[in-house]
């Protein structure tokens, strides 16, 4: 088995859904791919510290300032509508 094999079988395997041949075959890989065995044992991981995890309600003037914040950079980023072609600065290469 490749690593390119073994990566997109990785979901399967972590979900438990996978043949028993496929998945034997998966183990002796981790038993002597180390870079594998870390992509593994990190989504393990990560997997096992979201899992449990409620979600946070934001407090309501928490939620507005951050949305007023996220408004007011995204009306930064926008190039102005109200000038001419010809006013506008010219484009960035």
């Amino acid at each position: 088995m490749t690593c390119s094999e073994f990566l997109k079988e990785l979901t399967d395997y972590l979900d438990g859904v996978i043949d028993a041949r496929t998945r034997s075959e998966l183990e002796e890989h981790l038993t002597w791919c180390h870079d594998c065995y870390v992509v593994c044992n990190t989504t393990q991981m990560t997997i096992q510290i979201y899992k449990d995890q409620n979600l946070y309600e934001l407090p309501d003037d928490l939620r507005g300032r951050l949305r007023s914040a996220i408004i007011s950079k995204c009306k930064s980023k926008q190039p102005a509508t109200d000038q001419s072609p010809s006013e506008q600065p010219p484009a960035k290469n």
